[in-house]
């Protein structure tokens, strides 16, 4: 599958999930407010018909035919124009709402004009909750009336989440699906960059083994030539290319196996102390004797450096990798620069090319296994991705840090950082 389809369809996805999830939050809010709703029209005509009762015990008028106010969505408070007796309120609060099947705890108190407080409150349980604090300071007063009594139910969002309970399930069952539908999007995203992967290998590789595989085919039928022992210097000569060859191909081997064996088995290392300027500067010897082409490689070793405990055949081969993966990206006359800081409690090693560098997009993705910067169908530069992950593999079993340097200009710059 194309990535535009893979594109096309996660896209598709997405909306269709962000439309399925805003409609069921739409609906859950609106069963919500309705529950609100609801509750609280059941609540005012119990607390009318308690409002009513007590005028008819105390033998008075109410001043409004709607005596029950609501404060907020669980706080009402109930004008009765006349004093009121705590229990006979309790005892009608109690029958109305186990009349109108309101079995939510409340709380309640009456509002005393003499020392403006609420007084003579109680809070009646039927889930078993016991209120150890004060009542009385819990329920605001409310300045339109001067002989009321406040009801408060602290546990409504509790009641109204329990009769939402199949709505909540049903929004966890999507919640699930979400997530599985995202993580199949990313297994299938992660198998097609595994897919590119493989097969950009096996396109490197096979560039890799063509150029040396053709050299000993054509070396090995000068060779089978019955004349050429009669030129014992050519014979010699092509004798030096299939072994240079093999080598080779020997050597692009060895590095596959090694990726291979390092990843099923893990790193063994041999830490010892080692000098980090000796084996820079031995690297980059080696280095310019193993290029055939001019390559200009400066360095700026700070004195101070010092020594460092590490594996030093590990160590060598990641300065090396390195170094030549800066000459390799470098063009036709590389410029290479090895600088060494040792500050705030660590070495830092910077290496710098006069390359074309590389962009952020490919920054982060430099270190995977098998990745290579595109090319399109340009094969100027040899190898198999591997050299920078297996750099990136030592410096995490070391707890080093390695890095691309994102604010440099021309060329890139690998940042090394070696606490000590």
């Amino acid at each position: 599958m194309r990535i535009k389809h893979i594109r096309f369809v996660v896209m598709l996805g997405v909306f269709a999930i962000i439309g399925i999830i805003a409609i069921q939050g739409y609906f859950l809010n609106k069963e919500w407010s309705n529950k609100e709703k609801q509750f609280s029209q059941t609540v005012m005509i119990g607390l009318r018909n308690v409002a009513f009762k007590l005028h008819k015990i105390n033998q008075t008028m109410p001043t409004t035919a709607n005596p029950v106010r609501q404060l907020s969505s669980n706080y009402f408070v109930v004008d009765v124009n006349s004093e009121i007796d705590a229990n006979i309120l309790e005892h009608y609060l109690k029958l109305e709402f186990e009349r109108l099947n309101i079995h939510t705890d409340f709380e309640y108190a009456i509002y005393n004009c003499n020392t403006d407080m609420m007084e003579y409150g109680n809070y009646f349980s039927y889930s078993g909750a016991v209120k150890h604090d004060a009542i009385t300071a819990n329920l605001p007063k409310y300045a339109g009336y001067n002989y009321y009594f406040g009801v408060n139910f602290p546990l409504l969002k509790n009641t109204i989440t329990g009769d939402m309970a199949i709505w909540f399930f049903l929004m966890g069952i999507l919640l699930i699906s979400v997530f599985f539908f995202g993580y199949s999007i990313f297994v299938i995203l992660q198998q097609k960059r595994l897919s590119e992967m493989q097969r950009d290998f096996i396109n490197n590789m096979t560039h890799e083994f063509k150029t040396p595989i053709a050299s000993i085919n054509i070396s090995a039928d000068v060779i089978s030539n019955p004349e050429i022992v009669n030129e014992p210097a050519r014979l010699l000569t092509y004798g030096s290319v299939i072994k240079q060859e093999i080598n080779r191909l020997n050597d692009q081997v060895d590095k596959v196996l090694q990726i291979a064996r390092i990843e099923k088995q893990g790193f063994h290392l041999r830490k010892e102390t080692i000098d980090l300027n000796a084996i820079i500067l031995r690297v980059v010897e080696n280095c310019k004797t193993d290029h055939s082409r001019s390559v200009s490689v400066t360095t700026a070793l700070s004195e101070n450096t010092g020594e460092i405990v590490a594996d030093r055949l590990h160590v060598t081969n990641i300065f090396h990798n390195l170094l030549d993966n800066a000459i390799k990206y470098s063009g036709d006359s590389p410029e290479v620069r090895i600088e060494t800081i040792r500050k705030d409690g660590r070495i830092i090693v910077l290496f710098s090319d006069n390359g074309p560098g590389i962009s952020r997009v490919h920054q982060k993705k430099v270190f995977r296994k098998f990745y290579r910067i595109p090319t399109h169908n340009v094969h100027d530069v040899k190898g198999f991705g591997l050299g920078l992950f297996y750099v990136k593999s030592i410096c995490d079993a070391h707890h080093w840090k390695i890095s691309l340097d994102p604010s440099a200009g021309k060329g890139a710059t690998f940042v090394l950082e070696i606490p000590l």
